[in-house]
């Protein structure tokens, strides 16, 4: 990297201290300043968290919404990978009747606002499906259609040179692909991938709109009932960001996995591969 740049001496790396300090300190003087202020209004006081001290509310409210919530990111989050593979297989495709349509389609979901989507979903097969396929719907489509391009760039990013050797050695295109382009892609997908779990994780909130019992909309009726929202939003917040949090460390180790695991073994043994198919 330092043939891109020159590393920072001491002066940049003395600037770069004072500025990392001076930011901390006016972001803990902001959220000294949001707390003191929440303290004025009272918020802090028994009366507010009183619901958060009853296991009940717990037990009945928000736990089961915590439930729901990760029951419409699991089966979105799973159909969108499925759905982002298929999609990225046709834009991939040599075929222009099979590459155009997964281009069309991936293109439109893209552009297409999530809510619209969901709300669609519910219009029309609300009555029959209820509130959570709906919700999983909207978001495996929109999600998918975002990890498509996000599949396509990994694959994409490998050395054309592998691709070429596997298809001298006999490989067909999807031996190539699921023996080749895959074990190295996913390594550099993942962190995108990961992200965009997250995103389909906080977008669940969205169910709110169509009545889908998730935490935002247990929240509410908590609220509405105590009248405590900023309580209520902190408590929430806390456990978006537990989960959200929990899946980037689950992400962060499963990364570090398979780089080690790649560092090993960095490129496949194409002979082999060969050889395998051969024999069977």
């Amino acid at each position: 990297m330092s043939v891109l740049y020159d590393a920072p001496g001491p002066k940049t790396r003395r600037r770069h201290m004072i500025g990392g300090i001076v930011g901390g300190l006016v972001v803990a003087a902001v959220i000294g300043l949001i707390i003191w202020k929440l303290d004025q209004e009272g918020q802090f006081t028994d009366a507010y968290w009183a619901p958060f001290q009853n296991s009940g509310v717990w037990k009945n409210t928000l736990l089961p919404g915590l439930r729901y919530t990760v029951q419409a990111a699991v089966l979105a989050i799973a159909l969108a990978v499925i759905f982002g593979l298929l999609l990225c297989s046709a834009r991939l495709s040599i075929h222009p009747v099979i590459r155009i349509p997964g281009v069309i389609i991936i293109e439109f979901f893209r552009a297409c606002p999530l809510l619209l989507m969901i709300l669609f979903f519910y219009l029309a097969f609300g009555k029959t499906l209820g509130t959570l396929w709906p919700l999983v719907l909207g978001l495996m489509v929109y999600n998918g259609s975002v990890l498509a391009e996000t599949f396509r760039a990994g694959i994409n990013a490998v050395p054309r040179g592998e691709v070429e050797a596997g298809y001298s050695l006999g490989l067909v295109k999807s031996q190539v692909t699921r023996q080749i382009l895959l074990p190295q892609a996913t390594r550099a997908m993942l962190p995108a991938i990961i992200s965009q779990c997250v995103v389909a994780l906080k977008d669940t909130s969205l169910g709110f709109i169509i009545s889908y019992e998730e935490l935002i909309r247990r929240g509410k009726g908590i609220y509405e009932s105590y009248y405590d929202i900023i309580p209520t939003g902190l408590v929430l917040a806390a456990m978006y960001i537990t989960m959200n949090y929990s899946l980037s460390r689950v992400a962060t180790y499963v990364e570090g996995r398979l780089r080690r695991r790649g560092q090993k073994t960095v490129k496949p043994d194409l002979g082999a591969l060969a050889l395998e198919d051969a024999v069977r």
